[in-house]
Order: C-alpha cells, then structure tokens, then sequence
C-alpha cells in the first residue's frame, strides 16, 4: 500500500490588498520581518521609478508608520501610467499595512492612505475636441 508522507511547506506569513488609482491596478504583498525591500513586476523600486517623487509616493505609508525596514514589498501592477500606478501602490500598501496591524489604521487614515482617489479621466463630449476643449469660436 502507498503510504502518505508528510511534506512540510515553507509558508510565509504574507499579507495580499489590493491598490488603484486612475487606471492602475497593484496587488500588494507584504511580507513581515524583512528588510525594507520593494521589488515591483520583478524590478526594484529604483529600476521601476525614474523619477524621486514616484518612488517617495510609493513608500509613503511605509514612512508615515516608520516601518520602512521592518517589511518586505512585492507589487504586481498593471495599467496606467508611472504616476497612477504610484499611487495605486501607495493605496494598496496602506491597505496591506491595516491587515498586518489594525492599529496603523487611524494614523494611515487621517494620511487620506486608505481612501481611494476617485478622480479619473473625463469621457470625452461630441461636437468637442476633448472633454471641454469647444472649437475655437469664430463670428464669421
């Protein structure tokens, strides 16, 4: 008879949430006792983000609790541009934060880190060039 062997499995306690802004979707894992390491789609943080102000908007819930070198982050993000999928990633990684210790909740709250920045692109109008840009007007 075939018998059944124990196979243990390294599991990592990791906390899943998800972030979005604009068009920018992340699925933030957060995993604890790390050393402040932010891997996003397979790159670092400072190979993903040319720009500074990106790389600060994505860390900022992560300074605001003071904890940037007490977890490691990995972000699956797609769609948008640089700027929303910073803030998708500074969303979901508030959110992740909430599920590891709810009593970073009221600190990120009042931040504004945990609500979802509803603004987005205006569809555009017929009879318009854009959304509220009107051909230019002429009398004659």
């Amino acid at each position: 008879m075939a018998e059944k062997k124990a196979v243990k499995k390294s599991t990592k306690v990791q906390f899943l949430a998800t972030g979005r802004r604009k068009k920018a979707i992340a699925r933030v894992f957060l995993i604890p006792n790390g050393n402040g390491e932010i891997i996003i789609n397979k790159r670092t943080i400072d190979e993903y983000f040319p720009l500074d102000t990106l790389k600060l908007v994505a860390r900022q819930p992560l300074a605001l609790i003071g904890a940037e070198n007490k977890f490691d982050v990995k972000v699956n993000v797609i769609g948008g541009g640089l700027a929303g999928q910073a803030g998708a990633i500074c969303h979901g990684l508030a959110r992740a934060l909430v599920k590891a210790d709810e009593a970073f909740k009221p600190e990120l709250k009042k931040a504004g880190f945990l609500t979802r920045d509803a603004r987005a692109k205006e569809r555009k109008k017929y009879g318009l060039k854009k959304a509220r840009k009107a051909p230019q007007f002429s009398k004659r």
